[in-house]
């Protein structure tokens, strides 16, 4: 017999989500709406957040299109931006979803820092659209199962995104936000990931939102 254990009370992060099980069940059927009015057909675009100069800009894009769904195309800065104007609010409304990196804390952290760019794309879709975090050792984590905290300078704010201890790719959340990024045709069937402080970013899903 499996014996589960408890959540230590003298770890705040030794949790399987910091989401309320009602943000978790209105983000669950947020997604699921997303997922069940696509059209068959219609592309499914994801910008990845990252540096054009990441020294490991390839490898990170690579694992980023085994975790989601097949079929999605992949957006970056230099596909997108590059040799122009940087005009995220013209482009933002032709996304489906979003994907943030961070620098982790250490490596294997849990705790990863987005710049003061990808922390404002992060909050341009947080309240509309599947938004990611990728970790270097969890792969993607569903950004509304992150505690978020804003961090100095306050004239260009960053954000520190930090993934519970407890998290599984097997998740509730997880599953629907790929369900959501899941081309029609493909959306009814149950999404698996490819590979086997302050306010909370699931402010738009919390009980009495409208």
């Amino acid at each position: 017999m499996q014996v589960t254990q408890k959540p230590r009370p003298d770890d705040p992060l030794d949790v399987d989500t910091f989401a309320r099980p009602e943000q978790q069940r209105r983000y669950v059927a947020a997604m699921r709406r997303i997922a069940a009015e696509r059209r068959p057909g219609s592309p499914v675009r994801v910008y990845v957040s990252i540096a054009p100069d990441d020294p490991h800009r390839e490898r990170w894009l690579k694992r980023i299109t085994e975790d989601l769904p097949e079929g999605v195309e992949l957006l970056h800065y230099r596909t997108v931006f590059e040799g122009g104007d940087y005009d995220w609010d013209a482009f933002v409304g032709q996304l489906d979803g979003l994907v943030v990196i961070g620098r982790p804390k250490r490596l294997g952290s849990r705790v990863h820092i987005l710049g003061p760019v990808a922390r404002l794309e992060l909050r341009s879709l947080i309240a509309q659209k599947p938004v990611l975090l990728f970790t270097h050792n969890l792969g993607l984590v569903p950004a509304i199962d992150c505690k978020s905290q804003v961090m100095p300078p306050a004239d260009a704010p960053r954000l520190k995104l930090i993934a519970p201890k407890r998290w599984r790719r097997d998740s509730r959340t997880l599953q629907a936000g790929l369900s959501a990024l899941r081309p029609a045709g493909l959306a009814m069937q149950d999404p698996e990931p490819r590979r086997t402080g302050q306010d909370h970013l699931l402010a738009p899903f919390a009980a009495g939102a409208s």
